[in-house]
């Protein structure tokens, strides 16, 4: 049964529910615990929230004198926010891109602040997750696919923004609760910040690292891990993600070589978010694999990945997803725009080329699920094959 009091009457013993207000007015960015200590209750009373909701089934009551309001009735399923109206792909967008800029420059500082050896406070990142994870909700496509695009010298700061989208999309998609949500949005955000402490000589290298350089960088995850709970961050969600999203299904990973029974849901996650966005990103010393290609390629590395989460993964962002290179049956070469979450193997594309005559044609929009289209998808190309230079121009703008 959930009862809503005032934060003022909340005390040790209770477990919150729910705090009113909207997440950008409070500190806290869990949603549900128990106040276990002094501390936590006087975070939650200075917190800014007014009113809370507690349940009364996890945790103890409060007296009738000091209840505003109390209903006896299951959990309410919590209305959808407005700031998550379903949005266009051309709507969000734009949202989108002013949420990955901001949030590129927001872990630049972060990384930054780390290499000087100023203290982390990943609970400063708590809107940031919270504008992503509503990003994604609107229309995931937009952000994700943004996140893809990024110069070889910001790659670092950038992945850990696609990290997190990718995270918050794959998590909608296995069906985690909001708070989980969160979780897995701020662990994608933060599971590389070990390598603010990795020579920039290393970090940056334009080549094949050597032996010694690879055992540095080996070190990142175990190095967050430290920063973060030197910085006193406790969230254990989190830093199991920041170490272990480097451990394989196979056991061989790194750093703890963990037998899968002891791999996280969460770091299982991580690990396949953090290398799509690796491998389809351009590095210093390689340009980044076409979409559809990357995810057929991890789906034929056994004992890399969780095979449901892969899946799960491949589902959330499509068989073709949102800039891959594809031939339709009509002899032309598109770029798949958007999703048709109807028929996953039908998306809009844009048409740019033919092979038949080997020339570009004018960029002609096309819905492969649309009624009387006659052509379709007959396989992914590789990019490498082709000479193009403007496929992402292609897909972000659908009014050339």
């Amino acid at each position: 049964m959930l009862k809503k009091i005032s934060v003022t009457e909340a005390t040790k013993g209770m477990y919150i529910h729910k705090l009113e207000g909207s997440w950008m007015t409070h500190s806290f960015w869990r949603t549900r615990f128990l106040i276990e200590d002094d501390p936590t209750l006087e975070q939650l009373r200075g917190c800014g929230a007014a009113e809370c909701w507690i349940d009364v089934e996890l945790g103890i009551d409060v007296p009738a004198a000091g209840r505003i309001e109390a209903v006896e009735r299951p959990a309410p399923a919590p209305a959808e926010p407005a700031n998550r109206k379903p949005a266009s792909f051309d709507q969000e967008l734009k949202q989108a891109t002013l949420i990955r800029d901001r949030a590129g420059r927001a872990v630049r500082n972060m990384f930054k602040e780390a290499r000087m050896g100023e203290a982390i406070d990943p609970k400063a990142f708590v809107p940031l997750v919270n504008d992503i994870v509503d990003s994604v909700h609107r229309h995931g496509e937009a952000l994700i696919s943004l996140s893809r695009l990024k110069r070889a010298d910001e790659y670092t700061y950038m992945h850990s923004v696609a990290v997190c989208a990718l995270m918050v999309s794959l998590g909608r998609q296995l069906g985690l609760s909001e708070e989980e949500s969160r979780l897995a949005g701020m662990a994608g955000l933060m599971h590389d910040i070990g390598k603010a402490g990795t020579p920039l000589e290393v970090l940056n290298k334009p080549g094949t690292l050597t032996d010694d350089e690879f055992e540095i960088m080996r070190q990142h995850p175990a190095n967050g891990e430290r920063m973060l709970r030197e910085s006193g961050f406790a969230e254990e969600a989190v830093l199991d993600v920041v170490r272990h999203h480097h451990e394989r299904i196979s056991g061989n990973g790194y750093p703890d070589r963990l037998p899968p029974d002891r791999i996280s849901r969460l770091a299982r996650m991580g690990a396949v978010c953090d290398v799509y966005d690796a491998i389809t990103s351009d590095r210093p010393y390689k340009a980044g694999w076409d979409p559809a290609d990357s995810l057929a390629r991890m789906a034929s590395w056994k004992g890399h990945f969780d095979e449901d989460i892969l899946k799960a993964f491949i589902r959330s962002l499509g068989i073709y997803p949102t800039g891959s290179l594809v031939r339709l049956a009509s002899g032309r070469l598109a770029v798949v725009v958007e999703q048709n979450q109807s028929k996953i193997t039908a998306p809009r594309v844009k048409v740019f080329f033919s092979t038949r005559t080997n020339v570009q044609v004018k960029p002609l929009l096309l819905d492969l699920a649309q009624s009387g289209c006659t052509d379709k998808i007959i396989g992914r190309e590789a990019r490498e094959n082709w000479p193009f230079k403007h496929i992402e121009e292609l897909w972000r703008d659908e009014k050339t």
